[in-house]
């Protein structure tokens, strides 16, 4: 069994074997429902790119927990600096990194360095697929097809990622089975609705809408 938590925005904890954070934008953002200085353990933290949304406190809880930062090339450039564990990579690589494996795929969108990207995280027999910041692309059926999703996070908030229409969308290309709308109520300008994005998504996937701090099990 895994147990995701929502930690708001694009924040997810997830705990199964491992402890894993990705994009943990805790610091500054007025929805998170923990804090870096709550968080005592962690084996790997992923960044999907190098935004101030979502590096977040990345390298902070990896300097506090020893935790391996799992990010695109630059990013773990920047980490290492710090004297930083971390494994850099690239879209369409693999890495494992203490025991989970994380696979890095197209997302479109900017970053401050590198490029952004999405992760498929394969832990404990499951399938974990966080799109990261991105617009709708064809591409997602290849993620679909290819890496069968157990559960997505999708970001739906607009204006800088998909709204619930496209979002919903994604969903029909990716075909996973559950989802989990991210990126969205953190501040006005992307203040989209989940119940609009679930109607949209009708019967194509179960949508899971999360109140941040909220788990959920998979």
């Amino acid at each position: 069994m895994i147990e995701i938590t929502w930690l708001g925005h694009s924040a997810v904890k997830i705990q199964g074997s491992k402890t894993v954070y990705i994009d943990p934008f805790l610091t500054g953002n007025p929805k998170a429902s923990t804090s870096p200085e709550k968080i005592k353990t962690a084996d790997v933290v992923v960044v999907t790119h190098h935004h101030s949304d979502h590096l977040g406190d990345a390298f902070a809880i990896a300097k506090k927990t020893g935790a391996v930062i799992v990010a695109m090339h630059e990013v773990a450039v920047e980490a290492q600096a710090l004297g930083l564990e971390a494994e850099g990579m690239n879209i369409g690589g693999t890495v494992e990194a203490r025991g989970l494996t994380v696979h890095m795929v197209i997302a479109t969108h900017s970053a401050e360095k590198g490029c952004a990207a999405g992760v498929v995280v394969e832990m404990d027999g499951k399938k974990l697929y966080h799109a990261g910041d991105t617009g709708l692309t064809y591409d997602m059926k290849i993620i679909g097809e290819f890496f069968h999703p157990d559960l997505s996070f999708i970001p739906i908030g607009d204006r800088y990622t998909m709204g619930p229409a496209s979002a919903a969308k994604a969903v029909e290309y990716i075909q996973t089975k559950k989802v989990i709308p991210i990126h969205y109520g953190t501040f006005p300008i992307v203040a989209s609705d989940p119940q609009e994005f679930k109607k949209k998504v009708g019967t194509l996937a179960e949508v899971i809408i999360l109140k941040p701090g909220e788990s959920y099990r998979l």
